[in-house]
């Protein structure tokens, strides 16, 4: 099914261990096993960087309860630490750099789509294990909150 429009970018998390090296083929037969038609998320971003295809950007997600009709589907493999008892922001330079690359090729194709997690929908949530408005605010022109440093005002 089409997506009719395309309201936010949704960040999350795999919720898995750092040692955990997952990706689409995993994440698909995990989604599979709950009845769900294939993967949620519209893209999965490895350990390594490399940004997998999960559905296809225009196709309805299974990512968000709620706005799965009106969003895009961004999941880091990690967020958990290794004992597996709390969230952890323990996403590797790569998994940023892809995450930066990918959100801005996005903002591109849904210009008016707002950036947000998981949590933000759901506030019994930690996903994605990082603050998205902190981050956005310092890596993307397009999003408004606080002037960096040496910033012109």
């Amino acid at each position: 099914m089409s997506r009719k429009s395309t309201d936010y970018i949704i960040i999350h998390c795999t919720a898995t261990r750092p040692s955990q090296d997952i990706g689409f083929e995993e994440v698909n037969n995990w989604h599979r096993a709950r009845g769900w038609i294939g993967c949620g998320y519209h893209f999965i971003i490895k350990r390594n960087g490399k940004i997998e295809d999960g559905r296809t950007t225009d196709s309805v997600g299974a990512h968000c309860r709620g706005q799965n009709h009106n969003s895009v589907g961004v999941a880091l493999v990690g967020g958990m630490d290794e004992a597996f008892k709390s969230a952890e922001n323990n996403f590797t330079g790569e998994q940023w750099e892809s995450l930066k690359v990918l959100i801005e090729e996005l903002h591109q194709k849904y210009p008016d789509a707002k950036l947000r997690g998981h949590y933000h929908f759901n506030p019994d949530k930690q996903c994605p294990a990082f603050d998205v408005d902190e981050w956005a605010k310092t890596d993307f022109l397009w999003v408004e909150g606080d002037s960096l440093p040496d910033d012109e005002e």
